[in-house]
């Protein structure tokens, strides 16, 4: 199983959540940028080629929060080359539902933990 990192951080604090996430990393872990992060993801890019976090499954964004950004703000940062999906509130609850490890041979969970990184 693996963990799905939910980051929610402010372009001065990116740099340290990528830094508290690769404490635990595992190859095939995933991200999941909240709030304002996804307009951060080129400095995420970056942070992670910086880090020893390899192996990253899916980087996914909330669209109610890439519905945010303007139309200019989307196309530059190019999120359909660096998202692997968008997220609807309903996919990111089913995503993350039935996470305890005792159940994951009924739930099918993907994620057998969710991490948020807040800083």
């Amino acid at each position: 199983m693996a963990t799905l990192y939910q980051i929610h951080s402010t372009m001065d604090t990116l740099r340290r959540s990528v830094d508290e996430m690769s404490r635990t990393w595992r190859t095939g872990d995933s991200i999941l940028l909240l709030g304002a992060t996804v307009a951060f993801i080129s400095w995420l890019d970056a942070y992670l080629s910086d880090s020893e976090i390899q192996g990253i499954a899916d980087i996914y964004a909330l669209a109610d929060d890439v519905a945010q950004l303007s139309t200019n703000t989307s196309a530059k940062l190019n999120l359909e080359t660096k998202l692997s999906g968008l997220l609807t509130d309903a996919e990111w609850v089913n995503l993350t539902q039935n996470t305890n490890a005792s159940n994951t041979n009924t739930n099918n969970a993907k994620f057998d933990k969710v991490v948020t990184i807040a800083l």
